[in-house]
């Protein structure tokens, strides 16, 4: 897992700004955070999709939460809310991603029947997400290059908003996200299906 570097100042229009304001997520309602000099989000070169993820609960510990950008092939940027989890338990997991242009949808489902899918050192760079959450011992501002709760290395800019709680807990979770990468990821009774035409549906 590659430790998250803050950019130079000025070199895209992300960083032109003194600090980008956007919703941290549905599950912190209220909550904003700043996205100056935004950290590279995933440690690998981005698609130009996003996917979707759904679950019927989430359960996680060692959270935390900060600003960061994805970034594409072609240089091409994306601001993201990075989320880390230590250790998470997903049920009913289902992710999809739609082909461009065309009536296709891949699907992968898990961790049904009460048989959840773990994953460890989770981050995922969210671009949107809703749930019904619940947070244990939760820090909001925390300055984000002071964040050790989550997974190794998950922690953005100095000076930058932060957040970070002991556990989370966030039930009818949908979020559409960048990426996602684990240090392990179990998907216990794995389905994958590409469906096509009137089948081809998403997630939600």
């Amino acid at each position: 897992m590659q430790e998250r570097i803050g950019n130079p100042v000025g070199r895209t229009r992300w960083r032109r700004f003194a600090a980008m304001l956007v919703p941290a997520s549905a599950v912190a309602a209220g909550i904003v955070f700043g996205m100056a000099n935004g950290a590279i989000a995933a440690s690998f070169a981005v698609s130009g999709q996003t996917f979707k993820v759904s679950a019927s609960e989430l359960q996680g510990e060692g959270f935390v939460q900060y600003g960061g950008i994805a970034r594409e092939v072609d240089g091409t940027e994306h601001p993201v809310a990075v989320t880390g989890i230590r250790d998470a338990r997903l049920f009913d997991l289902c992710q999809s991603v739609k082909a461009p242009g065309a009536p296709v949808v891949l699907t992968i489902t898990a961790g049904g029947g009460g048989r959840p899918a773990t994953a460890s050192d989770l981050l995922l760079d969210v671009e949107s997400l809703e749930g019904d959450v619940r947070f244990t011992n939760i820090n909001i501002g925390q300055d984000a290059s002071t964040l050790e709760g989550g997974p190794p290395g998950a922690k953005g800019p100095r000076g930058a908003f932060g957040q970070q709680a002991d556990a989370v807990n966030i039930k009818n979770l949908r979020q559409v996200a960048r990426s996602t990468q684990a240090g392990q990821f179990n998907l216990t009774g794995l389905r994958l299906k590409v469906n096509v035409g009137p089948a081809a549906k998403e997630c939600f």
